[in-house]
C-alpha cells in the first residue's frame, strides 16, 4: 500500500454497490426512489488531500414505483430527456484522513443537475482499505432554488428540497 499511497489512489465506483436515494416528504406521506449509477472513479491522494474524478447517475433512471409520478418528475421536474446525467465532481477535502481506517470529513466540489452545475459541501464517512472503500453521505438539494420545478399539486404539497442519502463502495487501485 505504501507505493499506492506515494502515488494516489483511484477509487472505482461498483454499481452494485453504488446508490444515490431520495426522499421528498409532503404533508400526506413520503416519497422515496432512486437513481442508478452511470459511472464512477474518484482519484484521491490521502497524504496531500487532493481529490479529482467524477460520480455520475442516469438522471433518465428515477424511479419512486410510482410511474405516473416518475413521469411527471423525468418531465416536469428533471427534464431529463434533456439533462440525462445529474453529476458530482469533488475538488476538495477537509478534515483528518489517514491512509487507512473510518474517518469524517467534508468534500467539497461542484454538483450539476438540470443543466446547471451549483457548489456544495457535503459531510462523508469514509472507509479505506487496501483492496476496498466505502463512502456515505447525506445532503439537501434545494431544487426549487435551483431552478427547477416544484411537483406540489393543488392540495398536495411538497417541500422545496430533496433529501439524497449516498452510498458508494468499490475496490482501491494505484493512480498511475
Amino acid at each position: 500500500m505504501g507505493s499506492a499511497s506515494a502515488q494516489g489512489l483511484v477509487l472505482q465506483c461498483d454499481p452494485s454497490q453504488t446508490a444515490a436515494n431520495f426522499t421528498l416528504g409532503d404533508v400526506l406521506h413520503t416519497v422515496k426512489g432512486s437513481f442508478a449509477l452511470k459511472r464512477g472513479e474518484i482519484r484521491f491522494d490521502p497524504v496531500s488531500k487532493t481529490i479529482g474524478g467524477e460520480i455520475v447517475f442516469d438522471a433518465t433512471s428515477g424511479q419512486s414505483g410510482n410511474q405516473t409520478r416518475d413521469r411527471k418528475m423525468h418531465k416536469d421536474v428533471l427534464e431529463s430527456a434533456r439533462y440525462s446525467e445529474i453529476g458530482f465532481k469533488p475538488d476538495r477535502v477537509d478534515g483528518n484522513v489517514a491512509a487507512m481506517g473510518t474517518w469524517t470529513v467534508q468534500v467539497h466540489g461542484m454538483f450539476r443537475i438540470h443543466g446547471a452545475e451549483h457548489e456544495i459541501t457535503v459531510p462523508a464517512e469514509v472507509n479505506l482499505s487496501t483492496d476496498h472503500w466505502t463512502v456515505t453521505t447525506h445532503f439537501a438539494v434545494p431544487y426549487a432554488k435551483w431552478g427547477m420545478k416544484n411537483p406540489s399539486l393543488l392540495f398536495l404539497r411538497v417541500g422545496d428540497s430533496v433529501d439524497i442519502a449516498f452510498h458508494a463502495a468499490g475496490g482501491v487501485g494505484a493512480a498511475k
